[in-house]
């Protein structure tokens, strides 16, 4: 049986903080771009830097540094607080991907 698609969404009191917007700081990590990151999601310019800028407002600190374009080109990066809160949403994926309950919800489906 193939594993199942985790989607994981935090409900905090003022932000929801799910897969779309982990993905979105994996791309920022990995790319050094907002923009390139949106891109690589299918997201416009505009919902990448308004996600970008409702988690730096929510945070006890921002998530994500960018610096503007110019001669030397702009960039994006994530801050240590960005990049540990990213660690954790991942660890949270994993620890639900290995916990014994979802295989066991999974040998109660029935044949396809």
């Amino acid at each position: 049986m193939d594993e199942p698609r985790l989607s994981l969404r935090l409900h905090f009191d003022t932000l929801t903080f799910g897969r779309g917007k982990a993905d979105l700081l994996q791309g920022i990590a990995e790319l050094g771009s907002i923009s390139a990151a949106g891109r690589r999601l299918g997201m416009s310019y505009r919902r990448a830097w308004a996600l970008v800028e409702e988690m730096n407002a929510h945070f006890r600190a921002p998530l994500v540094e960018s610096s503007r374009g110019g001669a030397g080109g702009g960039g994006a990066g994530l801050t240590e607080l960005g990049a540990q809160a990213l660690a954790e949403y991942r660890g949270l994926e994993d620890l639900l991907r290995s916990a014994p309950q979802l295989a066991r919800l999974s040998d109660m489906l029935g044949p396809k």
